[in-house]
């Protein structure tokens, strides 16, 4: 594909206009890696220089993004992610038009931290169940969780969820139909190697670390939990009801 400026369109334009097509159409899909510089040039029969120009535009139009030492990837679609009293993953991936999907990574017995304990309003020290689960939207990884709930109130919880893979269908096992959330706290920070691993990033991609509580219609503490959810898959939009 040999490209001349003598249409009036620059030439890293063209280029850009290619791959943009090439996203369009599904042949570079969703946080695929783009061919290399080399390649492109080579396609497109324009000078490296072209090519940088042409992905750094699409990188301003949040098209694609590049990774130090990696390569271009195209940018996925951030999932659109209401934070409201009622916040159930299942129902906010669903409406977005994909399936979403429950993995069980692991399970074990915890003690209460003073901050844990606050939250689920026990003892520090009290006994507790540790779940760790990976959700997601199709194939790709949303966010990690660790989750934390009362080992007395909720016997045999990390078995239960690794049956059903939904927090909502733990909750009903233990005859809890309703829930709602009682506070969340967004922060930011730099994925570890073992979350970089679980939600498919590479190693210094940034994470939003949400905090949050949920609470029975008596207002009684259910569980606690932090989710790491990749901040390039995700955009919050909290709500106030």
């Amino acid at each position: 594909m040999s490209m001349q400026e003598s249409s009036g369109v620059a030439l890293w334009r063209q280029v850009a206009d290619g791959i943009e097509r090439g996203i369009a159409d599904g042949r570079f899909a969703a946080g695929e890696k783009l061919p290399g510089e080399v390649e492109i040039a080579e396609t497109y029969r324009v000078n490296r220089h072209t090519v940088r120009r042409a992905l750094a535009a699409l990188a301003e139009r949040g098209l694609v993004r590049a990774e130090r030492g990696s390569g271009t990837y195209v940018e996925a679609q951030r999932l659109a992610y209401p934070l409201r009293s009622r916040t159930r993953f299942s129902e906010i991936v669903g409406a977005g038009g994909h399936e979403p999907r429950g993995q069980f990574i692991d399970a074990g017995e915890d003690v209460a931290t003073r901050e844990i304990a606050r939250e689920l309003g026990l003892k520090t020290g009290a006994p507790l169940i540790r779940i760790e689960s990976v959700r997601l939207a199709d194939r790709t990884p949303i966010c990690v969780s660790t989750t934390w709930l009362s080992a007395e109130r909720f016997p045999d919880a990390g078995s239960v969820f690794a049956a059903v893979r939904s927090m909502t269908k733990l909750l009903a096992h233990y005859d809890i139909k309703d829930y709602r959330r009682s506070s969340t706290r967004i922060t930011a920070a730099i994925a570890d190697a073992t979350d970089a691993a679980r939600l498919d990033l590479a190693l210094g991609r940034p994470v939003l670390v949400v905090d949050a509580t949920d609470v029975d219609i008596a207002d009684k503490p259910l569980v606690t939990k932090r989710s790491r959810f990749a901040a390039e898959r995700v955009e919050f939009l909290v709500e106030n009801t």
